[in-house]
């Protein structure tokens, strides 16, 4: 073989290993972003949501189990400092059927188009991450198809030390997902599971849609012991069947790719025009262009140009066209006059949630 011939296969072996360019699909798997709190939250286990660390959310059903989540600086995994640390609060050793609890990060459809689902080519996919707890124990871990209700799960143990987890998964040749903007797909670390997801008969690696096919039968409960911990980084999915190592990304840009699903405005003055006589219309900049217009925002405390201070209500919201202006309508002033000129101080940031 020539020379030129043994550098063009190397070129395609590193192409087909996943060697260069963009690779993992995650976003902040190196749990290096935290925009809502770096310190723990506590009482976690009522209700769903994002609490600490960007684009991880944890997921409840049913449950008594509580759980503190925090940004956990780490010093005993080289090539990582921060990691997603779970710490059982409250027990739940009697298990009602419908009781699930879990870490989940969600995809746009639009972003995984490159894994062919649905199709006859449907790509093998590769999910890595970094775990360790207090005591060994064996969770599940799941890709879930939320367009198409199609889930594949795969079992995973810890122990007390780091372990790196790489779990191939089979192409899906049913169900496409969506080409949009909404949550099409998601990786979910089950942790805990009544007999709703238990019961029946669990096929490793296998895409189905039967509700108690999806917990190994090997799965330790989470909430099994207030002692026990969860730690969880270095998240990486990739297409293929290959596990390359972790792609880190700079702070600067993992913080950029959180802002697209939660932002905050900061503090300051706003230009403002009245729109009739109690409500304020401004336009305020995103570092970022938002995902969505926001479903919820929270942190407001509004000031109009006079002094007069408001408990202000959002009357509308929307974004502009190209997502990166945030256009918003305040209702609850008084004295104003339609068109006139206001200048609008926000005296907290204003926290923009369009999270999946």
């Amino acid at each position: 073989m020539t020379k030129a011939a043994e550098l063009a296969k190397m070129g395609e072996v590193l192409t087909n290993s996943q060697i260069g360019g963009r690779r993992n699909m995650v976003i902040n798997g190196a749990m290096q972003v935290a925009q809502r709190s770096t310190s723990a939250v506590t009482g976690l286990g009522a209700s769903a949501g994002y609490s600490t660390v960007d684009r991880f959310k944890m997921h409840f059903a049913n449950t008594a189990g509580r759980l503190t989540m925090s940004q956990e600086a780490i010093t005993d995994l080289s090539g990582f400092s921060e990691a997603i640390k779970l710490d059982c609060t409250t027990a739940d050793t009697s298990i009602a059927a419908g009781e699930l609890a879990s870490i989940q990060t969600r995809f746009e459809g639009n972003d995984l188009q490159q894994l062919k689902k649905g199709t006859s080519d449907a790509e093998k996919i590769t999910v890595s991450f970094y775990v360790k707890g207090n005591a060994s124990a064996t969770y599940t871990c799941e890709l879930y198809d939320n367009d198409n209700n199609r889930h594949n799960g795969q079992e995973f143990s810890v122990t007390t030390s780091w372990t790196r987890v790489v779990l191939t998964f089979a192409g899906d040749t049913t169900g496409a997902l969506g080409n949009d903007s909404g949550n099409s797909f998601q990786i979910n670390w089950n942790l805990h599971a009544g007999s709703t997801y238990t019961g029946g008969t669990f096929s490793s690696n296998t895409w189905n849609t039967t509700t108690n096919q999806r917990i190994g039968d090997n799965q330790t409960s989470f909430f099994d012991s207030d002692a026990r911990t969860f730690f969880i980084t270095g998240v990486q999915m990739e297409v293929g069947s290959q596990a390359t190592p972790f792609e880190h990304r700079s702070f600067g840009e993992e913080l950029q790719l959180c802002q697209r699903y939660y932002s905050e405005v900061s503090v300051g003055y706003y230009a403002g025009n009245g729109s009739g006589t109690t409500k304020i219309a401004t336009g305020m900049p995103l570092p970022t262009p938002l995902r969505a217009a926001p479903s919820s925002i929270a942190g407001l405390n509004v000031h109009r140009s006079g002094n007069q201070t408001a408990t202000c209500t959002i009357d509308s919201i929307a974004l502009s066209a190209n997502s990166s202006f945030l256009y918003v309508r305040f209702a609850g002033f008084s004295s104003g006059t339609d068109e006139a000129a206001f200048v609008v101080y926000l005296s907290a940031n204003m926290k923009l949630d369009s999270e999946l």
